[in-house]
């Protein structure tokens, strides 16, 4: 990928240096500047998130949802580990209380532990969920778009809870199709 994004830059640079030499400077600095302006607006974001994580993890929000969460990802990432269990169900209470970063950690444990016990299914499952991101308010979208000045930042509330619940729903249909007939194909040719 370094390569590509190199070389696009590279072609970009060259077409706008034969064909607007003056705007060549000013467009890099102007680039430079919203790409800090945007990873400012990010970290901030990040930080008052991580916060309330850590207030609700230590206020003991995160580990009261994520017990009763934990009979349900038992079974549906079809573990025998109580460990790999209750990893999960962290994984998916930060996931949706819309905290992805403090989730990261949770989900990479789980998936060491899926692996340890050979549980393909569950790690793919938890692959999908993590790559769809369901959450309850898609907080960073709507952060970028106030911070751009966007007059009605929450508009995209609706749709995007829409579209990664379709998603999601295809994705995870999917997944416990392709288990299905997975193990179907194994018994007959064992």
């Amino acid at each position: 990928m370094n390569v590509i994004f190199t070389a696009i830059f590279i072609t970009s640079a060259l077409i706008l240096c034969v064909a607007d030499p003056n705007a060549f400077i000013p467009a890099l600095l102007d680039g430079a500047r919203d790409a800090a302006t945007t990873c400012l607006t990010l970290f901030c974001i990040y930080a008052v998130w991580t916060g309330l994580s850590r207030v609700a993890d230590d206020a003991g929000i995160n580990g009261a949802i994520a017990k009763k969460m934990y009979p349900f990802c038992r079974k549906f990432f079809k573990t025998n580990s109580a460990e790999g269990g209750r990893y999960a169900a962290m994984n998916l209470t930060c996931n949706v209380l819309g905290l992805g970063g403090a989730a990261t950690p949770f989900g990479i444990k789980a998936m060491k532990t899926f692996d340890g016990e050979g549980n393909t299914f569950g790690r793919n499952l938890l692959f999908i969920l993590n790559a769809a991101s369901v959450q309850i308010i898609p907080s960073t979208i709507i952060a970028l778009r106030a911070s751009y000045g966007s007059a009605s930042p929450a508009d995209v509330f609706a749709p995007a809870i829409l579209t990664t619940m379709i998603c999601t729903g295809t994705a995870v249909g999917l997944n416990f199709l392709y288990d299905k007939l997975c193990r179907s194909l194994s018994r007959r040719y064992s």
